[in-house]
């Protein structure tokens, strides 16, 4: 069967989002501005590609959402009889026999146990983060891609840690953000209506609505104004201290290099086996004291670098001493005294929190994000001001 199809207009951050080659997009969005529209028409070119008895799938919280997506789709289409319609089930046919099912995440346990091909996960931060483990174990055999939308709440939901590990460059994942700024450029809203509503409503409230930008949890320990205020270009000059967090597991080797003025003059991110990232330290240090992770693998490592470089300190973790360390960057950072990059190391810097607990304040990053370039910069400002004193060894 031939079907004659053109693609609607869309405005350039749509067709971007659209056109994405990462199996995942996760797009953080203003209100109004066509995310549900785009989303809709992506959904349906999906679903021309599958054959008969394979679905896609719209994902919303709850029914009511799933249920104006699933009209929308049909108005969308403008053949009135180009769909076998279930108004019960919510489903759409097509003239292919492919289906385009729209879902309630009310209940994660039903999404279980279908093969899906493609997926939109509607409003995904209002939904529960089980909801996208079933939804995400549906495309698993399928190997299909998900469009993750929905406006931003906030800090302390899975749907914007998701886009942190976007923004930090995780595999198969690409992360877009949508103002309403953005959505007046390409003539959807009036840049009059949103003066109105920045005067209207508050400023948390604004920020979250209109440029997708989440409300201050106050669980930043270094406070996000300070953070923006320290944020300069990578420097020149030579490194006066490096401050090497090691990678376990999952996590990334960080080295970064403070200049004699405090600010970021060298960093790295990567991920390497042990042998590599040791000679790679090796011929990085030479003999600039480096404070370096010694907590758990990380001690031979410092053992056998300290035989040929006498500068290298190991830092070993634990509670007391992870506060020690964070407590003199979060002052450094307060009176802008250290400078660093836009990118990993701010991101991280804006992620980081602190909780109260029995036993005293946590630091650490939120679950599922890092905070490798949070601790590594933190060692290479201690040591720097050790360094700077003529202490080579941490007390």
């Amino acid at each position: 069967m031939q079907i004659n199809y053109k693609r609607p207009f869309l405005t350039s951050y749509q067709k971007a989002i659209l056109d994405s080659s990462a199996r995942y997009t996760i797009t953080a969005a203003s209100t109004k501005t066509g995310k549900t529209a785009s989303h809709i028409i992506w959904l349906f070119e999906e679903s021309l590609k599958l054959k008969e008895n394979q679905a896609v799938w719209w994902v919303a919280p709850v029914y009511q959402q799933a249920e104006i997506a699933f009209r929308r789709m049909k108005a969308q289409v403008n053949s009135r009889d180009f769909f076998q319609s279930n108004e019960s089930k919510l489903v759409l046919t097509t003239p292919i026999g492919s289906r385009i099912e729209f879902k309630s995440a009310e209940k994660p346990d039903n999404l279980y146990g279908d093969d899906v091909y493609a997926a939109v996960f509607d409003e995904a931060s209002r939904a529960r983060e089980e909801s996208w483990y079933a939804l995400r174990s549906t495309l698993t055999a399928t190997k299909g891609k998900c469009k993750l939308i929905g406006n931003v709440k906030g800090k302390k939901n899975w749907f914007y840690k998701l886009g942190e590990k976007a923004k930090g460059g995780e595999p198969n994942l690409e992360y877009f953000k949508i103002t309403a700024y953005d959505a007046a450029k390409e003539g959807i809203l009036d840049v009059e209506e949103i003066e109105q509503a920045k005067r209207d409503l508050p400023d948390y409230v604004f920020k979250e609505l209109y440029l997708a930008e989440p409300a201050d949890d106050n669980s930043n320990p270094f406070g996000y104004d300070n953070i923006e205020n320290c944020i300069i270009p990578t420097q020149s000059g030579i490194v006066a201290a490096y401050g090497i967090d090691l990678a376990k597991y999952t996590d990334w080797t960080v080295i970064i290099g403070l200049n004699e003025q405090g600010n970021v003059c060298h960093f790295e991110r990567f991920q390497m086996d042990w042998s590599q990232t040791m000679t790679k330290i090796s011929n990085l240090i030479g003999n600039t004291p480096t404070y370096l992770d010694s907590t758990g693998v990380g001690d031979p490592i410092v053992e056998q670098l300290q035989r040929k470089h006498p500068r290298v300190v190991g830092f070993k973790f634990t509670s007391q001493s992870k506060q020690q360390l964070i407590e003199g960057l979060v002052m450094a950072v307060q009176q802008r005294q250290i400078g660093f990059p836009d990118g990993n190391i701010a991101d991280e810097m804006r992620n980081f929190e602190f909780e109260y607990s029995r036993t005293g304040v946590k630091y650490t990053a939120p679950q599922g994000l890092h905070d490798d370039c949070v601790m590594s910069l933190a060692l290479a400002w201690d040591c720097k001001q050790h360094n700077k004193k003529g202490l080579f060894f941490y007390a």
